[in-house]
């Protein structure tokens, strides 16, 4: 039961969070596609967790905080709000980068988990 109270409150957290990000096409109003291309790695005798693609349009949430996929690791995940502003704010085509999860598995924090990333963006074509 409680689990199940801990798992809502967190849903709870991340919808709010989600608000408050706003949507694509009101932070980034040229923007018109974006793909998120992400392989998860993780400390294990096989690091890759998986890979995942995610497809962001103007009516989505603005919210790019990824969560970590290794099992109990608490207030970790890997945010590339920054990564996506910058390279939109220079009106960038595509990025590629590497994100560390800072949060940690139980007592210690630890070097636990990480993600490559690559961000292809779509702009608008300017009238003439």
């Amino acid at each position: 039961m409680a689990q199940r109270e801990d798992y809502l409150k967190k849903m709870e957290l991340k919808n709010k969070a989600k608000l408050e990000a706003g949507l694509v096409s009101e932070k980034f109003p040229g923007v018109t596609d974006m793909k998120l291309n992400m392989t998860y790695y993780h400390n294990s005798e096989n690091p890759v967790l998986m890979h995942r693609t995610v497809n962001v349009f103007p009516t989505s949430y603005a919210y790019f905080n990824m969560e970590c996929m290794v099992r109990n690791c608490e207030t970790g995940g890997f945010d590339l709000a920054s990564a996506i502003r910058k390279q939109a704010k220079a009106k960038k085509k595509s990025s590629k980068g590497k994100v560390v999860c800072k949060g940690k598995i139980g007592e210690q924090s630890t070097d636990h988990a990480h993600i490559t990333y690559e961000i292809t963006i779509a702009y608008k074509k300017r009238s003439k």
